[in-house]
């Protein structure tokens, strides 16, 4: 259970403060000036109107008609002017939120794109659902710190204008506030702070793993529905949705002492002020509307200096929000897990040619080898084919060779990224046209519409475009292609690109011998070279050599001319 500590302040300070001095500071301290402005004209107004609300009382007990009408009409002439001011305040506070959040989703973007951090946090099993920390988190963050900030400052500005009205009229009034509060505040704090704090965040986390659940039956509906998987991803949804509905259950139970005490606090104070001055009214010393006016400026004294405790249940998620996010940013500011266990990572160097020099790999854990003092080289035009047992390492070695995969030592030489592509066993479609599918990843290379329909035809998709409306129709071609479709288009992808090296991992696993042996074969008699894990004899005769990965990290080199799958 997360704990109400001393390093919360640290942790929000570390996520707040960047904006405030980097490129946007100016814009944001012009707001933020521009916000208190406008509080201070609300906190005014707010003294006015109690001052007449007071007056035109004392008017109406006095009987005195046109003092009272003076007093409405008074008020009216405020309400012209203040109204704007409410209403302003708001537009601009949400103005700098909106700024905000898009400023600080951008600085977490950066750094999760970063160093391929989107793929790493894969695997992490201490950080849960980052996707709903950017796209969630950061909005309610930005909200809450605009929407709590300016509550402490107008709170400020609160008791500084109507603490002078109070002490004016009572005080005896004044030094029973302070006590007041401070009891308050100490009772929420200490009673039902740390309980409340912990459930916030636990109830965020179990709310983000019901999400999650959800969308991925929904992106994979069609693999369920062929299962027959319903029941079983059914149990699981459910269960994730009872984990947040019984930690709910504990945390509205919380609530339920936090608001019974909060609203006996509250409504004391209708209560309070009349019994304190009552003897001073009683007596004539004190007219009615200056009592009225005594007990505006006490509730609003009490508001300004008991806001943790008004505002303890929002605090308390808002708190759990911050963990979150400090838990994120933390996580992707950390060295990969495999340093800190094996002590080195697998270097990557840009070179002519594609070369793994004395490359030992390893799992993440490091409690396996899979190759051990590996070294080849993949000179252009002699492509490597790669083999092995299920689990041997093949499609982790290729990892490695792309820099997704670095536990363990030695060095991976390879050329520029332009000059290389790789083509996993399930493609990638992006949400888009069918043109931004066959650009993928260089959407703004300018190709003729003439030369892309060519290119389906070369990899047997003769009428994809027709059939779907054209180069530029939009698409969930994950969902309306089939995986055999899917690997042609990925095939036209390099041949659009023509990179030095190909990496394909079981790339044409979906095919039949026919399309395998027409993709293979256009992509050899271009200048690609190409790198391929598969089990099929067929293609071997596209590369020179056979690495072939025994297990336990040992491995083997062979010609690729006269290989035997067989042996």
């Amino acid at each position: 259970m997360k704990k109400l500590d001393r390093h919360l302040w640290q942790r929000f300070w570390a996520i707040a403060t960047p904006y405030w001095r980097h490129e946007e500071k100016r814009k944001a301290w012009a707001l933020l000036a521009l916000l208190v402005l406008l509080l201070l004209g609300q906190t005014r107004f707010a003294v006015l109107f109690n001052e007449q609300t007071g007056e035109f009382t004392s008017a109406l007990a006095a009987r005195d008609e046109e003092r009272f009408w003076d007093a409405i009409k008074y008020c009216l002439g405020l309400l012209v002017v203040a109204v704007p001011i409410y209403a302003f305040y708001y537009f601009v506070r949400d103005k700098l939120g909106i700024h905000w959040r898009r400023w600080l989703t951008n600085r977490f973007l950066d750094r999760y794109f970063r160093q391929r951090h989107y793929y790493e946090l894969n695997a992490n099993a201490a950080l849960d659902n980052p996707d709903q920390r950017i796209a969630e988190d950061i909005n309610t963050f930005t909200q809450r710190s605009l929407y709590f900030l300016l509550i402490l400052i107008g709170a400020i500005l609160q008791l500084v204008a109507f603490s002078s009205v109070l002490w004016d009229i009572s005080r005896a009034m004044v030094y029973f506030l302070v006590l007041y509060a401070i009891f308050g505040t100490g009772v929420t704090l200490f009673v039902f702070g740390k309980p409340l704090i912990g459930l916030n965040f636990m109830q965020l986390r179990r709310e983000a793993d019901f999400r999650f659940g959800m969308v991925r039956i929904r992106e994979n509906a069609e693999s369920i529905a062929f299962y027959r998987g319903e029941a079983q991803e059914s149990q699981q949804v459910r269960r994730r949705f009872a984990a947040a509905f019984d930690n709910y259950n504990r945390l509205i139970r919380s609530q339920l002492f936090l608001n019974l005490f909060q609203y006996a606090y509250g409504l004391l104070t209708i209560v309070l002020p009349s019994a304190i001055i009552a003897a001073d009214v009683l007596s004539g010393e004190l007219e009615v509307g200056r009592a009225i006016q005594a007990a505006g400026a006490f509730a609003a004294v009490l508001s300004a200096i008991s806001v943790i405790v008004e505002n303890f249940e929002g605090l308390s998620r808002f708190a759990a929000g911050i963990d979150r996010l400090n838990t994120f940013a933390r996580v992707l500011d950390t060295e990969p897990e495999c340093r800190a266990r094996v002590g080195s990572l697998i270097a990557s160097v840009e070179g002519p040619v594609l070369a793994l020099e004395q490359v030992t790999l390893l799992t993440p854990n490091g409690e396996r080898t899979l190759a051990k003092n590996l070294s080849v080289a993949v000179k252009p035009g002699e492509g490597l084919m790669i083999v092995g047992e299920s689990g041997s390492g093949k499609s982790s070695l290729l990892r490695a060779i792309a820099g997704l995969w670095y536990c363990g030592s030695g060095r991976v030489v390879r050329p520029r990224p332009e000059d290389i592509l790789f083509l996993p066993q399930q493609p990638y479609m992006i949400l888009g046209t069918l043109r931004s599918q066959l650009l993928y990843p260089n959407r703004d290379q300018p190709v003729p519409d003439a030369e892309l329909l060519r290119l389906l035809e070369r990899v047997n998709l003769p009428d994809l475009a027709e059939r779907f409306g054209g180069l530029d129709a939009e698409r969930d071609w994950e969902k309306v292609l089939s995986i055999g479709e899917q690997q042609r288009l990925a095939f036209a992808r390099v041949l659009l690109a023509r990179p030095r090296y190909a990496m394909l991992d079981e790339a044409t696993s979906a095919l039949d011998a026919a399309n395998e042996e027409s993709l293979y074969r256009q992509l050899a008699a271009t200048a690609t070279t190409l790198v391929s894990v598969g089990h099929r004899s067929t293609i071997v005769k596209y590369h020179k050599q056979v690495l072939e990965l025994c297990g336990d990290g040992e491995w083997q080199i062979h010609p690729a001319e006269g290989y035997d799958f067989r042996h």
